[in-house]
């Protein structure tokens, strides 16, 4: 009797035991992939656009598959100046561009990009804006205008020139009648100097000024400029000023898209912009002193700004703002918000900060020897 249950009971065991091997084992999923669509308002030969391919490729990277962004060039699917539309409707998932290219649905949006900002360079705009109560005045104008965005401000940039002229600058008068390509802010600023302002994109400008459009443009920075053909068509940049001197990149994100995503994925997001930020400093100022030297080698002829024209810009700059402060509440709130972190934080930078110059004057003034 016992020898005829034996074979049964071992395959009763057995059966059992693969079950609890089953039970027992981790359960292996395959994870799905999300993909976003974004698009950048920059050309795809620009160094903005390779910033942007930069971001996303550092997200898909630490997503390990689960997230997966692929950024388009501006135009591919809107024009660069829609781009807030587009994300906010659901046409794109994302994309790349600046605050400032949104100024024209509240005037507020220009602050983070156009003007002296209180003597606050990019970083420390950047500071302001997420430890001084800058990101929650951002939302709430996203907020006041409709707009479903998640927003990450990132990347500081260098002081932009004023610009590329057919003739040197040398008086603020130089500047009364000329048509002149900005954007955000600084086209009213620069209006308030007598100037005449078309506010193109990228793309569009050095064609405009090939075609005598107009007469003198500034967009960014020497890699961006050199690469979007400017000294091809013009042979003299002024460096330095004032109506972008503490700009900085933007990051969108669909609100619906993102809100969707697990709460790791939006951890990666986070620290993705983090490492974007500092990475796009550190490879601007490499690219952007290689493309300075060969612009010049070129012969471009560069040119200081002259100081009475740097003051005729904060004069200009301050009735613009007082204007759009008395006509927009929101305006005067960001405003009041980065003047008073301005007044603290500048303080102690301006107290700690040695003149740089100094030491770099010491090892490489014309004459030194090495």
């Amino acid at each position: 009797m016992s020898q005829s249950q034996t074979p049964r009971r071992r395959t009763l065991l057995k059966g059992a035991a693969v079950a609890a091997g089953a039970m027992s084992a981790p359960m292996v999923a395959v994870a799905q992939t999300t993909s976003f669509r974004f698009q950048s308002t920059w050309p795809a030969k620009d160094i903005f656009h390779e910033y942007a391919n930069d971001f996303a490729k550092k997200v898909n990277d630490m997503a390990g598959g689960r997230l997966k962004i692929e950024v388009l060039p501006a135009g591919a699917v809107v024009p660069a100046f829609q781009l807030l539309e587009a994300v906010n409707k659901g046409t794109l998932d994302g994309g790349h561009g600046v605050v400032a290219y949104h100024y024209g649905k509240n005037s507020a949006l220009a602050i983070w990009g156009s003007g002296p900002a209180f003597g606050l360079d990019s970083n420390l705009v950047l500071a302001w804006h997420y430890y001084g109560g800058g990101k929650a005045l951002l939302d709430e104008i996203y907020k006041s205008i409709n707009m479903d965005v998640v927003s990450y401000l990132y990347g500081p940039m260098t002081v932009q020139p004023l610009g590329w002229f057919k003739k040197p600058v040398a008086r603020v008068e130089d500047m009364k009648g000329l048509k002149f390509r900005t954007v955000g802010l600084a086209v009213d600023m620069f209006t308030e100097m007598g100037t005449s302002v078309n506010p193109l994109p990228g793309g569009e400008i050095v064609p405009a000024l090939d075609r005598g459009l107009i007469d003198a443009a500034e967009f960014n920075n020497a890699s961006s400029d050199r690469v979007l053909g400017f000294p091809d068509v013009v042979k003299n940049c002024m460096l330095q000023s004032w109506h972008q001197s503490g700009e900085q990149f933007e990051i969108l994100f669909n609100k619906a898209k993102y809100n969707a995503l697990p709460a790791e994925l939006k951890s990666i997001i986070d620290y993705a912009v983090q490492a974007s930020s500092a990475d796009m400093s550190w490879k601007h100022a490499d690219r952007n002193a290689k493309d300075y030297e060969e612009m010049k080698k070129q012969g471009i002829k560069f040119y200081k700004t002259p100081d009475a024209v740097l003051r005729a810009q904060l004069v200009a700059w301050d009735k613009t703002v007082a204007k759009k402060a008395a006509e927009n509440p929101l305006f005067k709130k960001v405003m009041d918000s980065q003047r008073a972190f301005a007044q603290r934080v500048g303080q102690w930078h301006n107290d700690y900060t040695i003149d740089f110059k100094t030491a770099y004057n010491h090892y490489f003034a014309s004459g030194k020897k090495a």
